[in-house]
């Protein structure tokens, strides 16, 4: 049997019986961590129970985001986490993971734009690093969305640029408030 060793290919790992970890590409187990480590690294991972085949990566990818919450590295605010457990409850669990995967979408957006204006403008873009910060900024928003649906324009809308494309200043005034309107949406919910 030969090893996946493609990175743009998943990591399969594999949980056995005792709960442990087991990495099919280096034949070694392997922590939480060491997953998150992946991730970050822009490595995709798909975790599986060996015995029934069931895909276990959401569990454990949210065991993950927990961890470091508790240990107070804090990146979700707690109406944000308040209203994700409002969402496990009637209509609005079809439309909230569609809502965070446009959220984050159009947040990378904004970012990807001011890093992109960075590199046009700035020599921090030559500096030793850059390139891994992006790297793991987008693997980042890639491991937050779940690997969802990806934003899209709406039917017929109109590819031609806008001034605020062309104003790296409006482009982000705009995405903080699409976020603030899909977020009050959320509120009501």
């Amino acid at each position: 049997m030969t090893k996946n060793t493609d990175p743009s290919e998943p990591l399969l790992i594999k949980r056995y019986a005792s709960r442990r970890l087991y990495n099919t590409e280096t034949s070694d187990y392997v922590t939480l961590e060491d997953i998150a480590g992946f991730i970050r690294a822009g490595r995709e991972v798909k975790i599986v129970d060996l015995k029934s085949g069931d895909d276990l990566t959401r569990q454990y990818l949210l065991q993950i985001v927990a961890e470091h919450e508790s240990r107070g590295e804090s990146v979700l605010p707690i109406a944000v986490l308040t209203d994700l457990v409002r969402s496990y409850t009637g209509a609005a669990q079809s439309v909230v993971p569609d809502f965070l995967a446009a959220s984050f979408e159009m947040l990378q957006e904004g970012q990807s734009k001011i890093m992109d204006n960075m590199a046009a403008i700035s020599p921090m873009a030559s500096m030793p690093g850059f390139d891994a910060m992006r790297a793991q900024q987008e693997a980042f928003f890639k491991a937050m969305t779940g690997g969802m649906g990806t934003w899209k324009e709406p039917e017929g809308a109109d590819d031609t640029p806008t001034a605020a494309e062309d104003a790296p200043e409006q482009d982000l005034e705009a995405i903080k408030r699409q976020l603030a309107e899909l977020q009050t949406k959320l509120s009501k919910m």
